[in-house]
């Protein structure tokens, strides 16, 4: 009897202790799977928290983008009023133009018709190469390969030059027709307007132009002198100097003294 309470207690313990291994090993195979879940979680929830991120970054990205972008079409929109501001002038300026070229034209014409008469009624201080000029700009006009800001740039450039016969100092090659009809090959000299001299080339004869009667007189050999110191200035054969020549306008002297150092050398 004895012996069969013991063998009944061992099998009871033996049963205790397998249903608590039991236990135990459901409890590790609990904790193990709760763990490994938890693992997962933590997975998931980290790779939603970096997703999370980068569509966070993606956003403020393309928020500054769109900034961006409000920024550049506030700035074309500007330009554009801009240039359509500039439209509307160069719409204007060109009807102002169309008007300024209907004044201008006139205008150059009226300008050659004055240069004509300068160089008709003017000293013939290089008249050929001047009458030149003025029948070259009367055929520019004609011209509509040339711009009307040419045409007058040129007729500007003449009127120019016909200021600078009044303040230089030259001589040329010319031809002179005496009032007798007789004409010569001359070396001619210039003194601004108030003096025009000829000689022929022997230098054995002067004339001198008379803008009263409009004719070359004939000059008094007491003056040759003077006449070739001054041809010599004229030609840089000899140093400016105090000159005495004839004028070709009337004054209580026939003759007029000019400190030459003080007259600027025409262009040859």
């Amino acid at each position: 009897m004895k012996l069969f309470k013991a063998c009944s207690l061992a099998a009871v313990v033996t049963m205790s202790c397998s249903s608590v291994a039991s236990s135990l090993s459901d409890a590790t195979a609990i904790q193990k799977d709760t763990h490994k879940n938890a693992a997962n979680s933590q997975k998931v929830i980290d790779k939603s928290f970096d997703s999370s991120q980068q569509l966070r970054a993606e956003i403020e990205q393309l928020e500054q983008e769109l900034a961006n972008l409000e920024v550049y079409r506030d700035h074309l929109e500007s330009m554009v009023n801009n240039q359509n501001q500039e439209a509307l002038s160069i719409e204007s300026q060109i009807d102002q133009i169309h008007d300024t070229r209907q004044g201008v034209v006139p205008l150059m014409y009226q300008m050659l018709d004055g240069l004509t008469q300068i160089v008709k009624y003017d000293s013939p201080i290089r008249q050929q190469a001047r009458l030149e000029r003025v029948e070259r700009l009367q055929a520019m006009m004609s011209q509509s390969d040339v711009s009307d800001a040419e045409k007058y740039r040129r007729i500007l450039e003449a009127y120019q030059l016909e200021v600078d016969y009044g303040t230089k100092l030259g001589v040329y090659d010319g031809q002179i027709a005496l009032a007798g009809g007789e004409t010569f090959e001359a070396e001619i000299f210039y003194l601004g307007r108030i003096s025009l001299i000829a000689r022929n080339r022997s230098g054995s004869q002067y004339w001198s132009w008379n803008r009263a009667s409009n004719e070359w007189e004939s000059v008094n050999s007491s003056s040759f002198n003077n006449l070739d110191s001054a041809f010599r200035i004229a030609n840089n054969q000899a140093a400016p100097s105090l000159l005495t020549v004839p004028l070709s306008f009337e004054t209580q002297s026939s003759d007029y003294s000019l400190n030459t150092t003080n007259v600027t050398e025409a262009h040859k």
